[in-house]
């Protein structure tokens, strides 16, 4: 991958119809809304996150083509459960990304992007 990056798909699509195409593939009942994708949320980033650990433990730390490619397939499930949730609380997913970058850029401007908490 270094710099360079195998194009499978010459299409762009926007993050609205990326979460249109995803949440099309959801299959899981009203009853179980916001709730279902919160949980599965936090099970992909986990695999994320257990991705990058065994790359510490049995690869010393260097992450190969490969295992970024693994990496970032796992990437693509927490989107899929981004996308699911935001449409689960009535927000497309262009909405929430653009709520966060003003928020950080208002953060950005009035020097309080480190630090902690929500409401900085």
């Amino acid at each position: 991958m270094n710099g360079e990056r195998e194009i499978v798909n010459n299409n762009q699509m926007t993050l609205n119809e990326y979460q249109e195409k995803a949440v099309a593939t959801a299959i899981y009942g009203e009853g179980s809304k916001i709730i279902y994708p919160t949980l599965g949320l936090t099970g992909e980033a986990g695999e994320v996150a257990d991705k990058v650990k065994k790359v510490l433990r049995d690869n010393e730390g260097v992450f190969t083509d490969e295992k970024k490619k693994e990496i970032a397939k796992e990437i693509g499930d927490v989107t899929w459960y981004i996308a699911a949730l935001c449409r689960d609380l009535g927000f497309t997913l262009e909405e929430v990304c653009q709520w966060n970058i003003e928020k950080l850029e208002s953060r950005k401007a009035r020097n309080v992007i480190s630090g902690s908490g929500d409401n900085r």
